[in-house]
Formats: C-alpha cells, sequence, structure tokens
C-alpha cells in the first residue's frame, strides 16, 4: 500500500471543500497521494437514516483512512469559534485509534473557512488542533517565510490556512489563499516523508 495523506473535512456550502482540494494539489505536487473523505453529516432526529455512501462528493472517513495514513489534513467550517459537530462526532469514534496509539509522531495540519473575517477562525483552527495533540500527532503551521502570509487580506494564518467566504467571494478562493492551501500541502507532505523513513 502506498503512502497517502489523508484531506479529511467537513464542509456544507463549499468553501471548507475548496481549501481541501487546493491542499490536496500541494500534497500531489510533492509527490505523494492526498486521499479526500468527508464526514456525514449528524442529527436530531432519532429515526433519521444516513447513507452510507454519500449520494455526491467525496467518500466517508474510516477509521482505516486514518490509521494508514502518513498524515492528516483536517478542516471544518466554523460554528461558533469552534469546528463543526459533524466533524467533532467523527474525532470522538476514534478513541480505539488513541488507545492503540496508531496516530502518534504523523504529521497534521488544520483548515477553516468562516463568513465574516472576525468569525472565529484561529479559535476554529485551535479547536481542531487539540483532538489530534492527544492522539500524539505532530503539529504541521505555516511559517511566515511565505510572503502571502503577511500580504493576505482574507484567509490565512500561522496556525493553518483560513478562508473568507464574504458575500461577493463565495467559495472561490482568493490567490492568496490558494498559494497558501498550497504551500500548506507540500510543507505536510514533506514532514510526511521525513517522518516515514525514521
Amino acid at each position: 500500500m502506498s503512502a497517502y495523506i489523508l484531506v479529511l473535512y467537513y464542509s456544507k456550502h463549499g468553501s471548507t471543500k475548496s481549501l481541501a482540494e487546493a491542499i490536496a494539489s500541494g500534497i500531489e505536487r510533492s509527490g505523494m497521494e492526498a486521499k479526500l473523505r468527508s464526514v456525514p453529516d449528524v442529527s436530531t432526529g432519532i429515526n433519521d437514516e444516513q447513507a452510507a455512501v454519500p449520494k455526491t462528493g467525496d467518500p466517508y472517513v474510516s477509521h482505516n483512512d486514518i490509521q494508514n495514513c502518513a498524515g492528516l489534513a483536517m478542516g471544518s467550517p466554523t460554528r461558533f469559534g469552534n469546528m463543526a459537530a459533524p466533524l467533532k462526532h467523527f474525532l470522538d469514534s476514534t478513541s480505539p485509534l488513541w488507545l492503540a496509539g496508531a496516530l502518534e509522531d504523523k504529521p497534521a495540519c488544520v483548515f477553516t473557512s468562516t463568513s465574516s473575517m472576525h468569525g472565529g477562525q484561529e479559535s476554529t483552527l485551535l479547536s481542531m488542533m487539540l483532538p489530534l495533540l492527544h492522539h500524539g500527532m505532530i503539529y504541521c503551521g505555516l511559517p511566515y517565510s511565505i510572503p502571502e502570509l503577511h500580504t493576505s487580506t482574507s484567509g490565512g494564518s500561522p496556525y493553518g490556512v483560513t478562508h473568507l467566504a464574504s458575500k461577493s467571494q463565495g467559495t472561490q478562493l482568493s490567490e492568496d489563499e490558494k498559494t497558501l492551501c498550497i504551500a500548506q500541502g507540500k510543507r505536510l507532505a514533506k514532514f510526511a516523508k521525513q517522518l516515514s523513513r525514521e
């Protein structure tokens, strides 16, 4: 089985998916496979059933996908300064992987999208980092040596890639955001290669 980086995301309106695809592009430009996976919605209706396979888009993630990855990029839209419930629901199911130390010493990064500039981008990134640190993963942010981190007026943080889904921008990434996504994917792939050789 070839090494791959899992790009795991939840996206309601498409912005977070756009970030995921751009990060995957950076991973693949570095010569590694990017495996895109999503998570199903959660519902408060006790009788509601979610199809095991999504009708459209990327397949749903499995524990095997995350256990066997060489690295992880994980993204969610912001929900009141926190990750969305569907992604948190999946993470809460990964206790068996935590008990086995299955993700220890693997590199990881996070990304998010908000509809307003001060909608909680950095706090959402931090909320997604916490379970990854508990899993023993090695966090891989964005260094300020990437010029677009200084000039972006829409999204970007040393904590991870972000996107501002404003009314004018929508799900379309700005050029700076695309550049930062590609840089994040390349950096994650670089560390995955280095750590897999140890």
